[in-house]
């Protein structure tokens, strides 16, 4: 038998057999923690309504393909392949369409290669800050954000930059 197959079943009881040792009603408290996290879930669906269409939009619109060439001079001044241009602009709005996006250029440029390596490098030094901005922002019920999207998005160019110039480093330029 597997390891992960049996693990979970195991952790579970192992957690309700600490919760009954400490005189917790277990019972209860999973059935008050699905509460509140059906309160949460309420909080965050009109937000992710609005943004998951937003991002199909832009996507399936080409808006990220134009950005990426119209920008091409400041990649390569940057050090970035010009060719990661649309995960950079794809990352900070959606996960699943920067996974694709970093799939398609490990295909074509293979995983060796130094856009894949920086696309690689780029997927883990980096968040879907629009995304992660309205579930936790629309569950804490926060309107005004102040600082939080410019700061994350510069935490993001961070790590972009951060990411193509580690690759470099370790690897050798392209």
């Amino acid at each position: 038998m597997k390891f992960t197959s049996w693990f979970l079943p195991v952790l579970f009881t192992c957690i309700g057999l600490w919760g009954l040792g400490q005189g917790v009603d277990v019972y209860a408290a999973l059935v008050r923690g699905a509460e509140e996290g059906l309160g949460i879930l309420l909080r965050i669906v009109p937000a992710l309504m609005a943004l998951l269409p937003a991002i199909a939009m832009l996507r399936a619109s080409g808006a990220v393909e134009w950005l990426a060439e119209a920008w091409e001079p400041l990649w390569t001044a940057l050090g970035i392949p010009p060719e990661c241009a649309p995960l950079m602009l794809a990352r900070p709005v959606s996960g699943s369409g920067a996974l694709a996006v970093a799939g398609e250029l490990i295909r074509t440029y293979g995983p060796d290669s130094h856009i894949g390596r920086v696309a690689a490098v780029m997927m883990g030094s980096t968040e879907t800050t629009f995304y992660t901005a309205a579930v936790y922002f629309g569950a804490a019920g926060i309107r005004k954000t102040r600082h939080a999207i410019p700061a994350a998005l510069i935490a993001d160019l961070t790590g972009f930059l951060a990411a193509a110039w580690t690759v470099s480093w370790l690897f050798g330029p392209n």
